[in-house]
């Protein structure tokens, strides 16, 4: 009897670590992605007060509330389950697998290295231009804001009747709401980081 006791106190201790991991990392991601605990139990279909009550270790949820919550914050139950937070995201994509754009005269190559689930806020690219290579890009929406480092050659960048040279160590932000041009009018090739702002602060 005595060790059936233990083995049951050695469970519900067990339950109570793994409760916990859960609350903290339902919250964490919650937080990562921003969502309020409402806006988070409407994409989810599970009550705002259960969630609450899950984030405070407060109750034990079923598998399917786990489920849900793990389908609206896009990870499989099992990361949820093992994640804590000594646990860390990682996800490794090889050269083959990363996307890639290539302006129209196919001299300016752009590895898409930001994360899929930010490309409707935030894109990262990895920017190689040869000599000559020419980007012309739309406007995106109102207020959205380029980020383009330069790490070896230059580039030319013109909005409207404004054209900035960026040179390598430079950095140059400029609203990309309307049409822009980048251009490595050099005779080396240039390389540069470009990131994307598209929900920026609209800029009076």
């Amino acid at each position: 009897m005595a060790a059936k006791d233990r083995g049951g106190s050695t469970l519900e201790t067990g339950a109570q670590v793994l409760a916990g991991q859960l609350g903290k990392t339902i919250q964490r991601l919650r937080k990562a992605y921003n969502l309020s605990l409402a806006e988070l139990a409407e994409q989810s279909g599970v009550a705002k007060s259960i969630i609450s009550q899950i984030e405070r270790n407060e109750t034990n949820p079923t598998l399917a509330t786990i489920w849900r919550l793990s389908q609206a914050l896009d990870m499989s139950v099992e990361r949820v389950l093992a994640s804590g937070d000594d646990t860390p995201f990682i996800e490794k994509i090889t050269r083959p697998e990363t996307p890639m754009l290539v302006s129209e005269d196919g001299r300016m190559r752009l590895s898409i290295i930001g994360w899929i689930k930010t490309v409707e806020w935030l894109q990262y690219y990895d920017l190689h231009a040869d000599p000559g290579g020419e980007l012309d890009s739309e406007g995106h929406q109102r207020g959205s804001v380029e980020c383009l480092t330069v790490l070896s050659g230059a580039l030319d960048v013109e909005i409207g009747d404004q054209t900035e040279t960026v040179k390598a160590g430079e950095t140059l932000r400029y609203r990309c709401d309307q049409r822009h041009i980048l251009r490595n009018n050099g005779t080396e090739p240039a390389h540069a980081f470009m990131v994307c702002l598209l929900k920026a602060a609209v800029l009076d």
